[in-house]
């Protein structure tokens, strides 16, 4: 297996995936969905009663609920770095209790009128963990409203709840093959077909040619069922090849989100090789967790005793 990348941006990337499978390709994709960590806030404390700014009395209330408040600020992208902290539940220094280690405090402290932005969460403590996105809106304020809220941050996975989802719209194609017949490369029609398809094909002396195969992967459905194209240009799928594209929250870089994928496949791999491996130990084995039904308790088949219904396979 071979990655070889195509373009790789702070937030977004396509790469191509090849001497694959189906299987492996799935693997790599549901892995960068939700087994990726990444930090976010898990915790809300918001301050009851009146809030004094500037000898002006303001009211510890919004339009909206403190829950839906609280639902925001979790799915408010925050930087993580995997050198810096670790799991609450896995910190070695207080066992789960919090730490810098392991959790980031934010204070927000706004009056109205105006929009409490996501801009508005200051760490306590490091100013490079402040928030990237600081124009996400959060809650309007009116001129006699305010907020003191003060929210923890925890790294987690999408497994848990989709706040810690690092990664979006992950998603892979077959790898193309886009081949233009000579013979039919110079008709006028086949050219001017072809320019419904911009970055797939150019001309060259009036010739046609593929520009970017990369481009079937958007056009490839339509270039085979077009009228004329479909003598003109014959596409073929790499089944053992995949183009990757995705998208991250900013919490995590794209080459982070790809590493940190590969680094838990791999990890799952050995963890799997290591588990075959110990079946061949002379001893005892853990016992199995299935336990096989006894004959006589078998329920019958979906068609009933004689076997499955017609139309069942």
């Amino acid at each position: 297996m071979q990655i070889e990348v195509v373009e790789m941006e702070d937030r977004r990337a396509e790469f191509i995936l090849r001497d694959s499978s189906p299987a492996m390709a799935n693997a790599l994709r549901r892995t960068m969905l939700q087994d990726i960590p990444k930090m976010a806030i898990d915790k809300v404390e918001f301050h009851l009663g009146p809030i004094m700014q500037d000898d002006k009395e303001f009211e510890s209330v919004t339009s909206l609920f403190d829950e839906v408040v609280a639902h925001r600020l979790g799915l408010i992208p925050v930087p993580t770095e995997y050198g810096m902290f670790t799991f609450q539940g896995q910190c070695p220094d207080c066992h789960g209790e919090g730490c810098p280690h392991c959790t980031i405090m934010y204070s927000l402290n706004r009056e109205g009128p105006g929009t409490v932005m996501s801009g508005d969460l200051i760490p306590l403590g490091d100013p490079s963990l402040k928030v990237k996105d600081e124009f996400i809106p959060i809650v309007e304020l009116t001129s006699s409203q305010a907020v003191l809220i003060y929210a923890t941050a925890v790294m987690g996975t999408a497994r848990e709840h989709v706040k810690w989802q690092a990664a979006f719209g992950v998603g892979y194609s077959h790898l193309p093959r886009v081949e233009v017949d000579a013979s039919t490369a110079s008709r006028e029609n086949v050219v001017e077909a072809a320019a419904q398809y911009p970055g797939l094909f150019d001309t060259e002396g009036g010739v046609l040619r593929v520009a970017d195969e990369l481009r079937a992967c958007t056009y490839g459905k339509a270039v085979e069922d077009d009228p004329v194209l479909r003598e003109a240009v014959r596409i073929t799928w790499d089944e053992t090849s995949f183009l990757f594209k995705y998208e991250t929250d900013g919490s995590l870089t794209a080459r982070q989100v790809l590493d940190k994928a590969v680094e838990i496949l791999r990890s799952e791999a050995d963890e799997f090789a290591d588990g075959i491996d110990r079946l061949d130990e002379p001893g005892p084995h853990p016992p199995s967790e299935y336990v096989p039904v006894p004959a006589e308790e078998e329920e019958p088949a979906a068609g009933g005793p004689s076997g499955p219904s017609e139309g069942m396979f």
